[in-house]
């Protein structure tokens, strides 16, 4: 389980999480035994997961008062509801991916989901890497970056300098190597809880080969070979991309198992998590009710209904966030994908959030209200959200904020 280099977490912590990843491989539930501290600060629960890849967010909450998204996007837009396909009502304004009836739709009618829409970043180099790097590090825009310290870790130190934490905390990140998010000075373990897969394509190499046999010795037996050569070069481009993009994160494939895995560890001494799902970088083929990146959210999706299942009690004292690097292009491309975009839609999830709404400042989507005449404009800074997060879920004083997020201001949705 490799650790950051700079050391302070007591090892008794460090034990405390190694005995909870042995219990993993018992039946049950594990039960919390954090002491109850004022207010109940330390008996909470904040899972941060990273969607690698800058994933579509107006496929999952869908702008279905917005008729330029209908315009703009003729091949992949999530149908207003009511029609074949069409997306589950939210409000007025705004519909979810009908993927997610099974999953997030009930979480939202309970009250136990919230969207923050126009959210992100300041960082416009909409490079994956860059992007994802400003998000994990949490530090202004136009300063030099301290690649050793993540927001998360400067959370962590935060509450262990706090008394009445300094014997609950232990941070973990659900990861293969440690994710910038948690380097710093307060020691964090990893482990990663499951491989990284890759979704099989529609045609094997064998079904081309059959289909490919069947125009053997006819006219279009060129076009076909073609065909499907053209194909794997497209394929073998766009995976490379993509495979970078998600940095070695998790697949959706599996997801649940490994949702539940990590549920099992945070209601035990690690109780603030992070873990990363890779696979959104949807420049090609995107689909829109049905296909890859309906596939993908309906394996996530299934994956936090069984975290939050899985928590039982626990759950109304966990909150978790789900932030990706950007959004993408408000018009599909000509490929029936998307491009890499500014704004996002933010996730908070939790048995004990003021959720089933959607949150933030927001705007119509028009022609003319996009950024850069392309994207979501980002109106709601995910510092901030975060920031107003941690002020309530944890009591932290403006002063502890801005050591978390330097020059940040905290935005107060009243969420927690």
């Amino acid at each position: 389980m490799p650790r950051s280099a700079s050391s302070s977490l007591p090892s008794p912590h460090r034990r405390q999480c190694l005995q909870a990843l042995a219990a993993l491989a018992a039946p049950g539930v594990l039960q919390a035994s954090l002491a109850a501290a004022p207010e109940g600060a330390t008996d909470t629960r904040f899972l941060l997961v990273f969607l690698r890849g800058g994933y579509d967010c107006a496929s999952l909450l869908v702008p279905t008062a917005s008729d330029y998204y209908y315009e703009t996007r003729p091949n992949i837009a999530i149908a207003r509801p009511g029609s074949a396909g069409g997306a589950l009502p939210l409000t007025a304004d705004w519909g979810l991916h009908p993927a997610l009836a099974g999953s997030l739709q009930p979480l939202y009618a309970r009250k136990q989901i919230a969207f923050v829409p126009f959210s992100g970043t300041e960082d416009l180099t909409r490079s994956h890497f860059d992007t994802q790097d400003s998000i994990e590090l949490g530090q202004p825009m136009g300063t030099r970056r301290d690649y050793r310290s993540g927001f998360l870790n400067r959370l962590a130190l935060e509450l262990g300098a706090q008394t009445r934490w300094h014997d609950h905390l232990a941070p973990m990140a659900f990861t293969d190597t440690l994710p910038l998010v948690l380097r710093g000075g307060y020691d964090v373990p990893n482990t990663a809880l499951a491989a990284a897969g890759a979704a099989r394509p529609g045609i094997d190499d064998r079904q081309a080969g059959l289909i490919a046999s069947m125009y053997q010795g006819t006219p279009l037996a060129g076009p076909v070979a073609e065909g499907f050569q053209t194909r794997d070069e497209v394929a073998r481009t766009m995976q490379g991309e993509m495979d970078a993009a998600s940095r070695n994160a998790l697949s959706t494939r599996g997801f649940e198992g490994t949702a539940r895995r990590m549920a099992r560890l945070m209601q035990s001494r690690c109780n603030l998590g992070f873990v990363d799902v890779g696979g959104w970088d949807t420049h090609v083929g995107q689909g829109n009710a049905t296909g890859a990146l309906a596939n993908r959210f309906e394996e996530l999706g299934r994956g936090l209904a069984a975290f939050a299942d899985e928590m039982g009690p626990a759950w109304g004292r966990t909150t978790v966030v789900v932030v990706s690097e950007f959004g993408r292009t408000f018009r599909e491309n000509g490929n029936r994908g998307t491009d890499h975009g500014h704004g996002s839609v933010m996730w908070v999830l939790g048995g004990g959030i003021a959720g089933g709404r959607v949150a933030g400042e927001q705007q119509a989507l028009t022609a003319t209200t996009l950024f850069q005449n392309r994207d979501y404009p980002v109106l709601n800074d995910y510092r901030g959200v975060l920031g107003g997060l941690f002020a309530r879920t944890y009591g932290l004083r403006p002063a502890a904020l801005a050591r978390v997020f330097p020059q940040a201001k905290p935005l107060d949705l009243g969420l927690a």
